[in-house]
């Protein structure tokens, strides 16, 4: 299948779902080239509204898509296998985009043969700053694999790794944004309660968050001694850093991480 003149069909088109068609379009693959289905008959119009796509329904989308992107919630995927699997020829490429379902999970639901890849991106692809993290089930090559990055790499930067490691990038990058924007609004709160206004507040925290990440990407550097590089003796940032250990911020971290990986096991286990 040659880069954009394959038919991708984003079945389920939700917050996730609309990352992937708008960022396809942003990087110039054909309008033409992508289906989409929806649930409701106004969240179709206003998909093709905002983006121009066909939107049709779950079959048809099977049968004129040489890809078939799943982004429905876990907890509908078995309801929709149904309903699609037994018409999806072995030769078409199904890509889930299903929090903490495993490629086995849809191969039971397949035809025999039918390759899948399992994707976990994150919602920073509205700005092409996602982080996509690739697997491949038993039945997908390199091929398939290479196809899957040509689609998400306009989204920002791809990664492969073994499927046993998706859960964990699921609760790492995956749920990662939540975590940082958390840190954002506590140390925004933080600056209002030190005499700041808010939006002073903000600027200052959104501009050191991303000039922190842009330096941790591009330095090469580890973390510890960009950290250390900040932290001068008896000041202002030992201090601060000190206060963060003794209330467990790492341990917090460690800990919810944890949850989010075994919510995304429950997840598999409730699918089922």
């Amino acid at each position: 299948m040659a880069p954009g003149r394959h038919t991708v069909a984003v079945i389920g088109a939700g917050k996730i779902g609309e990352l992937m068609l708008s960022g396809l379009l942003r990087s110039g693959w054909p309008v033409e080239r992508l289906l989409a289905t929806a649930r409701r008959p106004a969240r179709a119009e206003e998909l093709t509204a905002r983006y121009g796509v066909r939107v049709v329904d779950n079959l048809t989308a099977v049968e004129e898509a040489a890809v078939l992107a799943i982004s429905v919630k876990p907890q509908d995927a078995a309801t929709l296998l149904d309903e699609i699997g037994p018409k999806v020829p072995p030769d078409k490429l199904v890509i889930s985009l299903c929090a903490g379902l495993p490629t086995t999970f849809f191969a039971r639901r397949l035809p025999d043969g039918t390759p899948v890849v399992r994707v976990m991106t994150n919602t920073p692809a509205l700005v092409d700053q996602a982080m996509t993290a690739i697997s491949a089930g038993a039945h997908a090559t390199g091929a398939h694999l290479a196809l899957a990055e040509e689609m998400f790499t306009p989204l920002g930067a791809t990664i492969r790794v073994p499927e046993s490691q998706q859960d964990a990038v699921t609760a790492l990058s995956g749920s990662g944004p939540a975590y940082f924007y958390l840190l954002v609004e506590a140390m925004i709160d933080a600056g209002i309660l030190l005499g700041l206004p808010r939006q002073v507040a903000h600027e200052l925290i959104v501009q050191t968050a991303i000039g922190s990440a842009v330096m941790l990407r591009d330095s090469g550097e580890h973390p510890v001694k960009l950290r250390e590089a900040v932290t001068s003796p008896a000041g202002t940032t030992i201090s601060a850093v000190r206060e963060l250990e003794k209330h467990g911020v790492r341990a917090a971290l460690l800990a919810a991480l944890e949850a989010a990986r075994d919510r995304a096991r429950e997840l598999a286990a409730q699918a089922e």
